[in-house]
């Protein structure tokens, strides 16, 4: 091959090809399509698995996992990032972190967790604390509130059958 062939054959331009303009075109009369049967038909859709008689390999393939519909969303924050993100003595619940703008996303519980040092006094309310989050708030002078969450399938059958027992 010589610098002269590389781009030999290679069209920049390339013309769309027209179909159903004739015979002399390579794509008149029926356009590709062949002759008769659904896929000649027009507004045939395919669907993206179709592998065309054999069982598609999403078929195939077993399914794996569970997704939990009613499992709780945990939203965490760190206490080193509440020491960044707020004053001495400012009173943070969850409420207040959505309006700053911190969490964004839904949740149902939101937990504090340990990482990082906490050396301001802070009025900390969420539905969860880790035992190091905890101790690290108290120990800096502050008080960490629990508020109660959303109540899960789980919680709502164990006090039901509480209340059967009790009867």
């Amino acid at each position: 091959m010589s610098l002269h062939e590389i781009n030999k054959g290679i069209h920049k331009h390339k013309r769309p090809n027209r179909k159903g303009r004739g015979l002399g075109s390579g794509q008149g009369k029926t356009a590709g399509r062949g002759h008769k049967g659904q896929f000649a038909r027009s507004g045939w859709k395919g669907l993206s698995i179709f592998q065309g008689g054999g069982s598609p390999l999403v078929r195939r393939i077993p399914k794996r996992g569970f997704t939990n519909s009613d499992a709780l969303v945990v939203a965490e924050i760190n206490v080193g990032d509440l020491e960044e993100l707020f004053d001495a003595g400012a009173a943070i619940t969850p409420e207040s972190l959505i309006e700053a703008g911190i969490l964004k996303k839904r949740f149902d519980l939101l937990k504090v967790l340990g990482d990082g040092e906490l050396t301001k006094k802070l009025a900390v309310s969420a539905h969860r604390f880790s035992g190091a989050a905890k101790e690290k708030i108290e120990s800096a002078g502050g008080s960490a509130t629990i508020v109660p969450g959303r109540t899960t399938v789980a919680e709502k059958k164990k006090a039901k059958k509480a209340a059967a027992a009790a009867k």
